[in-house]
């Protein structure tokens, strides 16, 4: 029996940085999909961010839309999606 789930790795970077009294976050990537955030600490923004991208990918996947892939020097976290 095949295996029909796929198992990819993509790796982005993201960006976090200080906004007024906040921290903005954001994929250049994935950032025309809506891969943009915040939060009130660096950390806040930074888990936000993992969860939009996720949220983006699952989304891309869901609609056939191929998931865009940055330069290799861009990495700043890894995020693994099982693709069925």
């Amino acid at each position: 029996m095949k295996n029909t789930n796929a198992m990819k790795t993509y790796t982005f970077k993201v960006v976090v940085e200080p906004d007024e009294d906040r921290w903005h976050a954001y994929c250049p990537a994935l950032e025309q999909y809506g891969a943009t955030t915040w939060g009130h600490t660096h950390e806040e923004a930074l888990k936000h961010i993992r969860e939009v991208v996720q949220m983006v990918i699952e989304e891309l996947a869901e609609d056939g839309i191929p998931i865009p892939e940055g330069p290799r020097s861009d990495v700043q976290w890894r995020l693994t999606e099982t693709m069925t």
